[in-house]
């Protein structure tokens, strides 16, 4: 800590999602700077609580962000570099160990971000995951199609969420797949398909330690949103069952195992037709469509609030999880073909919080049972189909720079 002066905070985010993290280094006299892409600089960026927002080029490459970011340091004693987004988490890394900052290191990010690091981290110490290979060697692409039945996910090792992702069902269309990836093959790995519900853990971490955990179950899968259109969801799944227990225990041995030391953590899963959870994925940052709000709406716990203590505090200060609560809550959000969807006839009491995206149609309730969000959420979806729901092509990889 520096006692003689605030502590300074440079964010690298894409999206205006971490507001109550800029607000609470605020309130705890930290400064705060953003740099972010330059097509996103006119975003509505809290710039009433930042010091200053910077742009770089949309294409800058790493070795531009460290020119950037050295730059800025000229004038400014960065302490601190936090990444908002998952697709920041391997770039904050690099730039920590580049200045000799404190937080996580280029090889502990990997498995926060490299499918293919997780999954082999994750196999390597016992940990369930559906079957894999990595994009190689094309003896054991062969081996590995020979072993597990189609259909299989192509899947890029650093694209967030279902971002370029694509579901193969034959051998032909999986060397198609591969040949056209040309120099980006090894960039991507081959992953058994596995039919189930998508679950999702939200923690936070002090020394070592899992704090505090939410458990949620998504409705239909993020992919077969992003390839076939439909609307998202996302539901605290029933306390103290045997869903609840299992994923708890799960999620303590990867963050446990992971070495995460301090922060948030988004983890997904899959619960296959076999009863069993399998590890999906790992990031180190809050979790995404307004995953936080739920979780707040639940707890009371904001994440955002809670990673900005841990940042500045990096355990020089024991960490103390407010008191919270324990109610359900649930979000149901699909894109819509209204610019500024009105949702005034949805009036439920259990209505706590309405999405403000431009083209999106979103609400979040809560209730003291599972079986209410449930209900709530089943009625919403056939009305939001009718009055919002609209899609659009899912996006594709650009070519290999």
């Amino acid at each position: 800590m520096y006692p003689n002066r605030p502590l300074n905070v440079l964010v690298l985010a894409n999206f205006n999602t971490g507001d109550r993290f800029v607000r609470r280094c605020k309130e705890r006299g930290a400064k705060v700077w953003l740099l972010t892409k330059a097509k996103f600089l006119s975003k509505p960026w809290a710039r009433d609580m930042l010091e200053d927002v910077f742009a770089e080029p949309d294409d800058a490459s790493l070795r531009h962000t460290l020119h950037t970011v050295s730059y800025l340091a000229r004038e400014r004693r960065f302490d601190r570099i936090v990444p908002f987004d998952d697709v920041e988490v391997e770039v904050a890394a690099m730039l920590r160990e580049h200045f000799r900052m404190p937080g996580m290191g280029e090889t502990r990010a990997r498995l926060f971000r490299d499918k293919l690091a997780m999954r082999v981290k994750a196999r390597d110490e016992g940990i369930a995951v559906p079957d894999f290979v990595h994009v190689q060697n094309y003896q054991d692409i062969n081996a590995f199609c020979d072993r597990v039945p189609a259909p299989w996910m192509l899947k890029p090792r650093a694209e967030a969420s279902a971002t370029g992702i694509q579901k193969i069902t034959d051998k032909a269309q999986l060397w198609d797949a591969i040949h056209k990836l040309a120099d980006r093959q090894s960039f991507f790995l081959l992953e058994q398909y596995l039919p189930g519900d998508v679950h999702h853990v939200d923690s936070v971490v002090s020394e070592g330690k899992v704090v505090f955990a939410e458990c949620h179950r998504n409705g239909t899968p993020p992919w077969d949103i992003s390839h076939g259109g439909g609307m998202f969801s996302t539901f605290t799944i029933e306390r103290g069952g045997d869903d609840e227990r299992a994923l708890l225990a799960m999620n303590k041995e990867i963050l446990e195992k992971f070495g995460l030391v301090r922060g948030v953590a988004h983890i997904e899963y899959i619960k296959g037709r076999d009863g069993k959870f399998y590890f999906l994925e790992a990031g180190a940052r809050v979790g995404g469509a307004h995953v936080a709000d739920v979780v707040e709406a639940a707890t009371g716990i904001n994440l955002w609030s809670e990673w900005a203590d841990l940042e500045l505090d990096r355990g020089e200060v024991p960490y103390e999880l407010p008191a919270h609560t324990a109610d359900y809550a649930g979000l149901l959000q699909t894109l819509a073909k209204q610019e500024r969807p009105d949702l005034s006839a949805y009036n439920d009491p259990e209505i706590v919080y309405r999405t403000d995206d431009k083209h999106h149609a979103g609400l979040i309730v809560r209730a003291p049972s599972f079986d209410r969000v449930e209900a709530l959420l089943r009625s919403y979806a056939p009305r939001f189909a009718r009055d919002f729901a609209t899609s659009m092509p899912h996006y594709e990889l650009p070519p290999l720079r």
